[in-house]
């Protein structure tokens, strides 16, 4: 099992940290890490391990493991890989984390503007796409680029909870995705509460405010099937 700073504080860069496994695949693992696992949308940190010689192993991505806390960290092809007990510096791409980290936030605000069921969504570096059950187009581009943006404006706190299995399954009205259920049976589930905006259970990374996200715009508005709308944005920059 992996400790997993990136869970409480998603602004952490780096951290030292032990090999505790390595595969003949090139995946590694770590007793602590910030490196975030693809799932939920979101696609695995990239970065590096830094030994202690000043050698660094490039992580082209980072996937989940056997087990509900454990994090492989996917070594680009050609490089040696370190043993057992090795002590390393974790250090994720914060460029493209911190991108991730603004649309994953956005992807937030938009599932509380456009009210119908979520079907599916994907985060990218730069931008990202949530599908909605929507059997009629009744959403325009302009009206939620400019809602989005208001609330971005606005400058809502961005914080995490936790709440129960049981409070969960008390409360379906929280889980908005149609497709994906969140992993229950651990006890607890994760919450991300964007202050008087969304609600929803979420094991990724997210900006501590709306303000950091920036200007964004609905790039397009598709039909994906008869009850299917995908709606996708990117920053304006």
């Amino acid at each position: 099992m992996t400790e997993l700073l990136f869970r409480d504080d998603p602004y952490t860069k780096d951290c030292e940290a032990t090999v505790t496994a390595v595969n003949d695949r090139g995946g590694i693992e770590l007793d602590r890490t910030v490196f975030y696992p693809t799932g939920g949308g979101q696609p695995g940190d990239t970065g590096v391990l830094r030994l202690a010689d000043g050698s660094e192993i490039t992580v082209a991505t980072t996937v989940k493991g056997e087990g509900p806390d454990a994090v492989i960290h996917v070594a680009a092809e050609g490089q040696d890989l370190p043993t057992v007990g090795t002590s390393v510096t974790a250090a994720i791409d914060w460029d493209v984390r911190h991108r991730l980290m603004r649309i994953h936030t956005c992807l937030h605000l938009l599932s509380s503007v456009v009210e119908y069921p979520v079907t599916g969504g994907q985060i990218s570096d730069g931008k990202g796409r949530l599908d909605f059950d929507m059997p009629e187009m009744t959403v325009e581009k302009e009206a939620i680029t400019a809602r989005l943006n208001e609330l971005i404006e606005q400058g809502h706190p961005v914080s995490v909870g936790w709440i129960s299995d049981d409070e969960l399954a008390a409360q379906p009205d929280l889980v908005k995705t149609m497709s994906v259920k969140p992993p229950m049976g651990q006890g607890r589930v994760r919450l991300i509460d964007v202050d008087g905006c969304d609600l929803q259970p979420c094991g990724g990374t997210h900006v501590a405010n709306t303000s950091e996200i920036g200007e964004v715009r609905v790039r397009k508005i598709e039909k994906k099937g008869r009850q299917n709308r995908r709606i996708s944005i990117e920053f304006s920059e």
